[in-house]
This record gives C-alpha cells, sequence and structure tokens, in this order.
C-alpha cells in the first residue's frame, strides 16, 4: 500500500463521517482504543500529550474496538460517556471498528501494512499506537506497553 493516512475518512462517535484529510499538516498518533482493558488508564496519558501539544499541530486519534478480549462492548455513547467521565478526553474520538480481519477498518489495514508488529501485521491488542507525521506517512508503531509519555520526545522531534 502506498498513499497517507489522508486518504482515508471513519465515522465519529455518534457517527458524522470525518475524512482524515481534516488532519493534514498535524502529526497524530492513532490508537485502537477500549474502556475495560488494563491498558486503559492510557487514556490520561494520551490526554495529556493532546494538552501538551496539541496547541502545535498534534492530536490523539482513538479508535475503540471490541477485538480483544470484549473490553469495549459499549455503544458509542457509552463510550464516550465513559471517556468523559473518567478521562474527560478532548481529543477526537471515533466510533467502534474492527482493526483485524475481514471487517478491519481500511485505515487500519493501511497502518498495518506500513508498519508490522514484531509477531506480524496483526494488532494483537487495544492500546497499539501509530505516529503519523505532518505528511500523512507512519513513522513509528508502538506496542500496547509503551506509556504515552515515553512516545512524547518522538512527537517532539516531528513537530520541531
Amino acid at each position: 500500500m502506498s498513499g497517507n493516512i489522508y486518504q482515508f475518512s471513519a465515522d465519529l462517535n455518534g457517527g458524522e463521517p470525518q475524512s482524515l484529510e481534516a488532519y493534514r499538516g498535524k502529526v497524530l498518533l492513532v490508537v485502537n482504543t477500549a474502556s475495560a482493558c488494563g491498558f486503559t488508564p492510557q487514556y490520561e496519558g494520551l490526554q495529556k500529550l493532546q494538552n501538551e501539544f496539541g496547541e502545535r499541530g498534534f492530536s490523539v486519534l482513538a479508535f475503540p474496538c471490541n477485538q480483544f478480549g470484549n473490553q469495549e462492548s459499549g455503544d458509542d455513547e457509552a463510550i464516550r460517556g465513559f471517556c468523559d467521565l473518567r478521562f474527560n478526553i478532548d481529543f477526537p474520538l471515533f466510533s467502534k471498528i474492527d482493526v483485524n480481519g475481514n471487517n478491519a477498518h481500511p485505515l487500519f489495514e493501511w497502518l498495518k501494512a506500513e508498519k508490522g508488529g514484531w509477531l506480524g501485521d496483526n494488532i494483537k491488542w487495544n492500546f497499539t499506537k501509530f505516529l503519523v507525521d505532518r505528511e500523512g506517512r507512519v513513522v513509528e508503531r508502538f506496542a500496547p506497553t509503551t506509556k504515552p509519555e515515553s512516545i512524547a520526545g518522538a512527537i517532539e522531534k516531528l513537530l520541531a
């Protein structure tokens, strides 16, 4: 695959279509998220990154997914309520998608093709992170165990 992230669109939480062209020129951290995962507290770290770098042209893009341990079983409204109540996020939250398999969202098919993981291309768990530069190219893939704060240096470098 080739191209850049701007060729894709996805539905925002609540169902409104959103072209990723809207994020052209920004550094992005694309994350598959879940509300009932051991890594769910990373929402706090993701919001800290948004707070720290948002005004400089950075955004987290969160894509809830229920493919790992049934840890995101709620609908859009429940997911939004959880994120607002527990973490008060203000970065874009999209509708729930699949990241692997026959129904995987085309964005995640592209992300995986651009940066495979240690054990092949499939995403292994919630909170896998893809760092995208201002030209819309994937520059790095981070494992679910990578804490958001440890990515700050890589974001800083791309914003410089």
